[in-house]
């Protein structure tokens, strides 16, 4: 009995889109707490301009991009440094139960810190049952 096995089409071509695209940033140190009106997430990004974070909201998704300022030096020499210089970018999955329009950010000497206040549950009406 001979069996026929189609070929399936090769993923090579987005496979290494993909890894191009997660080898040009590197995913910085963050502290996330939960309060109870809002969650708090801390980021870790030295040598970043705040002028060059961006904060992007996808869906449930936050994703959080910080660019470094690259320098070209006159008598540089690879020293694997290359690793070192790589942008930040931070992808979490929060959820829908967050107020994304009233995202408050800021960020002092490295450290960017994002408050998201959570949704208010909506009230459902209070159901009055006659009991006899």
């Amino acid at each position: 009995m001979h069996t026929i096995i189609h070929p399936t089409p090769s993923n090579r071509s987005s496979r290494a889109a993909l890894t191009q695209s997660t080898a040009k940033y590197r995913q910085p140190n963050y502290d996330c707490r939960e309060f109870p009106d809002a969650i708090k997430l801390t980021v870790y990004a030295p040598g970043v301009n705040p002028a060059s974070i961006e904060i992007e909201v996808r869906g449930p998704d936050i994703v959080i991009t910080a660019r470094k300022p690259h320098i070209v030096r006159v008598n540089w020499q690879a020293l694997h440094l290359e690793s070192a210089q790589r942008d930040y970018r931070l992808r979490l999955r929060l959820g829908f139960g967050f107020d994304y329009s009233a995202l408050h950010a800021e960020f002092h000497d490295g450290v960017f810190s994002l408050t998201l206040p959570k949704l208010q549950p909506i009230a459902s009406p209070t159901r009055i049952r006659d009991v006899a």
